[in-house]
């Protein structure tokens, strides 16, 4: 399963983790605003990298205060939609690199 599996307008997110199983459904319209701003802070880096425990101040950057205000707890739904994203195959973490700093795959 993906995070493109749907129940009643919910994606289901997963871990990379080895023995985590199971599935963190959060409402799809969270997902893909989260995914895209994600999306557009590697796309405006430089480099198209990003320090992990950046990217939700990034990613605030990247919403309304609407959007915000709606969401939730954002590190929570950054991290969660950031795994999901690595199961997917969107993002990777750059080998060899201290502290934890993601791309997109190529």
């Amino acid at each position: 399963m993906t995070a493109n599996d749907k129940t009643d307008d919910k994606i289901a997110c997963y871990t990379p983790t080895k023995g985590k199983g199971g599935a963190t459904r959060i409402p799809r319209w969270k997902y893909d605003c989260v995914r895209r701003a994600i999306l557009d802070v590697l796309d405006g880096m430089d480099d198209g990298q990003v320090v992990f425990k950046d990217l939700s101040g990034h990613v605030q950057d990247h919403l309304t205060s609407n959007q915000l205000a709606k969401l939730g707890s954002l590190g929570w739904h950054v991290t969660t939609v950031k795994l999901s994203m690595e199961v997917d195959g969107e993002l990777e973490r750059v080998p060899r690199k201290t502290p934890q700093t993601l791309r997109k795959t190529a």
